[in-house]
């Protein structure tokens, strides 16, 4: 015979399967052994501040020190500073003198005390100008668009994107003329040549191609980077590529032979961006270290 099961409630149930699981991991929480080692205690407040703080302790400790340094070359008075006029023909000149109940006005070599106006802050006046309409908005892309060249004829621009393509369009009509793709990852940077008929662009990939707009394919690759490469740049008189990114580095490149000329070292982190100085050959890194750097191209080094 089979036996009849107890039919409870659906309360009585989930009721029951909560005390259980309190009985189960609540139980014991009280009996738990209090730690009192106060050398764990200590290492573990220094980890944790080091792991949160570490970029900010070194810091503070060097510009403690620079304002101790400073505090103890230069001793300011500490009463107020007036300007007197002292004649040519005097053979003494107090320019700057503390002004004082212990200092009167009288005891200053030149006789009378003239006070600088203090100009009223001025805040500049805008210059009205029409409002900007939004002219066009061009849609294409499926992923996030992370860069965007122009070309120095202004007759076309190109954007890179997360969907692996660069879309080439034509700028007074908005028109899509060409997608390149060859790239296996996100499209970081891009940069057209002003002298060569060339568009070079860079990717997550660790690729950096050469486009040869003549043919629409790629004629070089540039091999190097351990990692994303995240921003290039043309030099505007010499036939050199600088492309730079995750890896911390900054490579220089020659155009042509595709050998890598410089590895400029020196970030600690992240190398978002990179400039190019078209009087001398040298070049400007900004990193996510916090840090903006001036290379010398010919010496290969950091000024």
């Amino acid at each position: 015979m089979s036996e009849e099961v107890q039919k409870h409630s659906v309360h009585t149930l989930v009721f029951r399967s909560l005390k259980r699981t309190h009985d189960m991991f609540l139980a014991n929480q009280a009996y738990l052994p209090v730690l009192k080692d106060d050398t764990a205690e200590k290492l573990r407040k220094a980890v944790k501040a080091r792991d949160s703080y570490g970029l900010v302790f070194d810091r503070v400790q060097s510009v403690k020190a620079q304002k101790a340094n400073h505090s103890e070359r230069v001793n300011y008075p500490e009463e107020p500073l007036a300007i007197t006029a002292t004649p040519s023909g005097a053979s003494q000149s107090s320019a700057l003198v503390p002004v004082g109940q212990n200092t009167p006005f009288s005891q200053t070599p030149g006789g009378q005390v003239q006070l600088i106006p203090k100009k009223a802050p001025s805040i500049p006046k805008p210059k009205w100008h029409p409002p900007w309409k939004l002219y066009r908005v061009i849609s294409g892309h499926l992923g996030w668009v992370r860069c965007v060249a122009v070309e120095p004829g202004n007759e076309w621009f190109a954007t890179g994107s997360a969907d692996r393509v660069i879309k080439i369009w034509d700028l007074a009509s908005g028109k899509l003329k060409l997608s390149l793709t060859g790239h296996v990852s996100t499209v970081r940077g891009l940069a057209v040549s002003s002298r060569h008929p060339y568009l070079f662009s860079c990717g997550e990939d660790r690729q950096v191609k050469c486009w040869d707009l003549e043919y629409n394919k790629v004629i070089r690759h540039y091999h190097g980077h351990l990692s994303a490469v995240y921003t290039m740049a043309l030099h505007p008189t010499i036939d050199i590529l600088t492309t730079a990114g995750r890896d911390s580095t900054a490579r220089i490149w020659d155009m042509r032979t595709k050998a890598n000329i410089h590895t400029l070292t020196g970030h600690t982190n992240t190398v978002a961006s990179v400039v190019a100085q078209a009087a001398n050959p040298q070049i400007i890194t900004g990193s996510h270290d916090s840090t903006i750097r001036l290379w010398d191209l010919a010496a290969g080094k950091s000024v």
